[in-house]
């Protein structure tokens, strides 16, 4: 079994860092496109271009790595990031149970 998600994208936060006990975390909004599809096709604009939606992507990355992307990286900027996606459960204040996936990144390359 494998979990492998491998993203290129727009970084569309820019990317923030914490410390904690084990490290530093660096958070930022990776956001990717994909064909807008209506009954089964693929929506053209008037110039013949594809429509695209946006999906916007939680992305988690550790220590160094971490660091280095949020020294170097802004807002705008494309990168390539591969990982692993993770998948959250817990109950708020409400006793509502929550939930949440992000994607923690092994790799970033700077495109």
């Amino acid at each position: 079994m494998k979990n492998l998600v491998i993203l290129i994208g727009r970084i569309a936060s820019a990317p923030e860092t914490r410390q904690t006990s084990n490290g530093s975390v660096t958070n930022f909004t990776l956001v990717t496109d994909r064909p807008k599809i209506v009954d089964g096709k693929t929506v053209k604009n008037e110039q013949g271009y594809t429509e695209t939606l946006p999906e916007f992507h939680r992305v988690t990355v550790f220590n160094g790595l971490g660091q280095t992307v949020a020294k170097h990286k802004r807002k705008g900027d494309m990168i390539q990031t591969q990982g692993r996606i993770h998948y959250s459960k817990w109950t708020d204040s409400n006793q509502i149970e929550r939930y949440s996936a992000e994607i923690v990144a092994d790799e970033v390359l700077f495109l």
